[in-house]
């Protein structure tokens, strides 16, 4: 456990070091690690960049578009290597970058059963937004469409973490502990409201993650509400169960 904490106290430090010195140079390098396989936490890099623009040493927007331009980048890289090499070249270069094959796994799933949507709604969700790229690029998905969803995605959850830095200010760390639940929440949301719009008629209407929450949601009771007002559009099945 003292090994973990040491090495999370590692690498908060690294972000840090690197946003002071570099700047928005930092910052777009740290968010294209981020969006590609490399396991850094957005939630380290995007709050303390904000505390930073809290003490006038950066511009809170410059952080936002930086941030998401690094983020679009990193996204383009990990979609040309699924499209390019397909899964097997992301295997091999992943073993090298503690890429957990578990999380590789569950981004193709929710790409395959989902759809392009995903693109967007994961950006939200932890340790898939650094993967959900790379399904997208060996299904040859769409480059405008990828590009404007990654946009979307990434620009609303950077602005997040960095006005919650900027509001923060020294007490910015915190924002890595608590925004985990945060992110989970906004992913429920938007789940609820693909369900609620009838998105992807006759399929599942949430993602797998929605399986984990049933007994928080009661979903079998919580579905029919939703539908109440459009009865004929009630999903026969919802986050795996049988309605």
């Amino acid at each position: 456990m003292e090994a973990i904490f040491q090495f999370i106290l590692h690498i908060s430090k690294t972000v840090v070091s690197v946003v002071e010195a570099g700047g928005y140079s930092g910052i777009i390098f740290l968010m294209a690690l981020e969006s590609t396989m490399v396991p850094l936490p957005s939630e380290l890099v995007m709050p303390f960049a904000g505390f930073l623009a809290a003490e006038n040493k950066l511009n809170i927007w410059l952080v936002i578009f930086f941030s998401s331009a690094g983020s679009i980048g990193g996204s383009l890289t990990s979609y040309y290597i699924g499209k390019i090499g397909g899964i097997p070249l992301v295997q091999r270069l992943g073993k090298y970058l503690l890429l957990d094959e578990g999380d590789l796994e569950t981004a193709e799933r929710w790409f395959s059963r989902y759809g392009e949507i995903t693109i967007l709604v994961c950006r939200f969700i932890p340790v898939v937004r650094h993967l959900i790229s790379i399904p997208a690029g060996v299904a040859t998905m769409d480059m405008k469409k990828f590009c404007l969803y990654t946009l979307i995605g990434a620009t609303t959850w950077n602005a997040i973490l960095a006005y919650g830095g900027y509001f923060l200010r020294e007490n910015w760390e915190i924002l890595h502990h608590y925004m985990r639940p945060v992110s989970i929440g906004v992913f429920l949301l938007l789940c609820i409201a693909f369900a609620v719009f009838g998105l992807n008629e006759g399929e599942p209407q949430t993602l797998e993650a929605m399986k984990k929450m049933r007994k928080i949601f009661k979903i079998q009771k919580f579905v029919p509400q939703i539908y109440k007002d459009r009865p004929d559009r009630i999903p026969k099945f919802f986050a795996g169960q049988t309605l």
